[in-house]
């Protein structure tokens, strides 16, 4: 049988705040939208829905910048005090210049702004930012159990997140937490259809799902952070979203 993969964008999540049970919401938006969890399903929730959920949006007004920060700023046109919190959250600051200061996250992430964001959030009489989760692999594993425990269904659970790549205009939706589903499909010692021997093939599953499923949730007022894959070849496992990072000492280009 020729394979085939299904994406159901779920409408219906409500605005997500602090505290909110975010295994609740997701089983009762696919419930009011007429759909029914199947084993092997992927749930695909956008991080900024999880970050929301965490408690971690902070308001700037509480945020004090180091000088190093306002050197930063100024080098950047940005906010010094965003920029704290961009250090706060990174290990190194990979490239800057006007508009841009791209980082390595904490997680092990490269990114832009250490993955902060300020967009669909609602500010008050000062600016807020959106961090994301302090361990987005546990997040994904806790809201795989509970959804396990409420419905029965043997699932996956992907937290997506939109990145730039480099030398590629736009962003992609990628996997920066991962439960329940194997993320990376090793073939290297494999061959080809010819017998050559595979050395380097090695497939980012967990992020060609977070990237489709990005597709269907949007980037702008859409308001879809919820989307079900299904068809994607399972099997239950214990890989996480941070096995996808390269090491460092196999980074070419730092």
């Amino acid at each position: 049988m020729t394979p085939s993969l299904t994406f159901v964008a779920i409408a219906g999540l409500p605005m997500v705040v602090e505290g909110d049970d975010l295994a609740a919401l997701i089983t009762a938006a696919i419930k009011a939208d007429g759909q029914t969890l199947q084993d092997g399903d992927i749930i695909c929730i956008a991080q900024k829905v999880v970050s929301k959920a965490e408690g971690c949006l902070l308001p700037l007004a509480g945020i004090e910048a180091s000088e190093e920060a306002r050197q930063l700023a100024a080098e950047t046109d940005k906010d010094p005090r965003l920029v704290q919190l961009i250090l706060d959250e990174s290990t190194e600051v990979v490239r800057k210049k006007l508009g841009v200061l791209i980082v390595r996250h904490r997680l092990g992430l490269v990114s832009a702004q250490a993955g902060i964001d300020q967009s669909n959030i609602k500010h008050g009489d000062d600016d807020y930012a959106l961090l994301l989760p302090e361990d987005p692999d546990a997040s994904a594993t806790a809201l795989r159990d509970a959804i396990q425990q409420q419905t029965g269904k043997s699932i996956g659970v992907l937290i997506t997140d939109s990145h730039n790549r480099p030398w590629r205009l736009g962003t992609v939706g990628t996997a920066i937490g991962a439960a329940g589903m194997r993320v990376l499909d090793d073939h290297r010692g494999g061959t080809d259809i010819y017998g050559r021997e595979l050395k380097v093939t090695l497939i980012n599953r967990a992020d060609a799902i977070a990237g489709a499923a990005t597709l269907l949730m949007g980037e702008t007022t859409e308001k879809i952070p919820l989307v079900i894959a299904r068809g994607v070849p399972w099997e239950g496992c214990d890989d996480t979203a941070a096995m996808i990072n390269r090491p460092l000492e196999e980074d070419l280009f730092r």
